[in-house]
């Protein structure tokens, strides 16, 4: 491969909290073992060339002050969910930056629901969801997921018209890609669950950070884009950041296609002052979404593919009493340990700090509002994947 998804890099003391925190209460690593970061959702590959070659280039004229937004930042953004979405239908004027998908996230609740308002969502429920809703002061309904028979996520839709009615919710936050639950939907979902948003007028704010991370053989769909009822009534929120591991530089956009809208999300976006790009963040994008990072990209998800077949292969053969749903996309597994749990009479936490002590830095699942899961990231060069299934296999599932 000409790209290099093979090294490890070392971050230490390179400002990367997934490599300097370890998010388990108590834990402590045991002489001998390496750490493997497979906690916070951040990759640990070397990064895309285009993107360090547009910043390079940026930062050979040495001056940093006002700018403007370069034709090119939404070309890029335009020809890439052409090309990797198939969408033509919309334009530069329905893009607008946000600073990141949770702030894009707020400026949009503050625009449609009045304070203390209710909002739907769905569990499990991203952790970043929870705490901007509750910490702004709006109040999360949760509507849950289910397992069908062949272990699949689904959308219980009675269960969403029932308490858009009875709690008089007119907004509804969706995830596109699931985070965690790694569903990519299919079309016949996403217009059922927009019949029901649209019989219970309620509008929509899609987060689709995830949906360059397409791992097994679905295709992403973007809600806006499934009929023009969603076109008038949805909020989707893009970044370059989870694809490319951008997340340091900030930036991220929406699209909204329905002027109304549009309007009353960007002038809620324009209050605080701070909703601006950075210059740099500007030409990482630009150069992430150039032929070569796609190319890039193809690569990345040949990997992450295999790390899924090699994760969920042990955990078929070797961890009894753990199951899951096989992601369609993102690079996250969600673990759900019960019955492993209860035939050991463990608990979660003692799980989690288990697999700690031999260098498995994964996280507790329960935040996420399913009992007894873990979260835990995949995106490393599958050597190390691998390593972390063997002493997960040998000192820990199976001692």
């Amino acid at each position: 491969m000409p790209f290099d998804f093979t090294t490890m890099l070392d971050r230490t003391n390179r400002d990367a909290i997934a490599v300097s925190r370890i998010p388990i209460p108590g834990a402590k690593i045991l002489p001998g073992y390496s750490r493997l970061p497979m906690w916070i959702a951040d990759m640990n590959f070397v990064g895309a060339p285009s993107i360090t070659a547009a910043l390079a280039d940026r930062i050979t004229t040495p001056a940093y002050g006002y700018y403007d937004t370069r034709d090119e930042y939404y070309d890029s953004i335009l020809n890439w969910h052409k090309t990797r979405n198939g969408i033509s239908s919309i334009s530069r004027d329905d893009i607008g930056y946000q600073n990141g998908v949770l702030g894009g996230l707020i400026s949009a609740v503050r625009a449609l629901v009045s304070p203390g308002g209710k909002v739907l969502l769905h569990t499990p429920t991203y952790i970043g969801f929870t705490g901007s809703l509750e910490r702004n002061g709006f109040k999360i309904i949760h509507s849950p997921l289910a397992r069908d028979e062949q272990g699949v996520w689904r959308m219980d839709f009675e269960d969403m018209d029932r308490k858009l009615k009875e709690e008089k919710i007119h907004l509804a936050v969706f995830c596109s890609p699931h985070n965690p639950a790694g569903r990519v939907w299919e079309r016949w979902e996403l217009e059922q669950a927009m019949e029901v948003f649209d019989r219970n007028d309620c509008y929509v704010i899609c987060d689709e950070i995830w949906s360059d991370l397409i791992v097994g053989d679905k295709k992403h769909i973007p809600f806006y884009s499934i009929n023009d009822t969603a076109r008038k009534r949805t909020v989707t929120l893009y970044a370059p950041s989870k694809t490319f591991n951008l997340a340091g530089l900030i930036g991220s956009y929406h699209i909204i296609p329905d002027p109304w809208l549009r309007d009353r999300v960007e002038a809620e976006s324009s209050l605080s002052g701070y909703n601006g790009m950075n210059v740099l963040s500007m030409h990482a994008l630009i150069g992430a979404y150039s032929q070569e990072g796609a190319q890039w990209l193809d690569e990345l998800l040949t990997v992450l593919r295999t790390n899924v077949d090699v994760a969920c292969d042990v955990i078929e053969r070797k961890f009894e009493g753990v199951t899951l749903m096989k992601p369609e996309g993102t690079y996250m597994l969600y673990l759900d340990c019960s019955g492993w749990l209860e035939a050991h009479h463990k608990t979660i936490q003692e799980l989690v700090l288990a697999g700690a002590s031999y260098g498995v830095i994964w996280s507790n699942g329960t935040p996420f509002n399913v009992p007894n899961t873990i979260r835990m990231n995949l995106a490393l060069p599958t050597a190390y994947v691998q390593e972390a299934f063997d002493r997960l296999d040998r000192l820990v599932f199976n001692a």
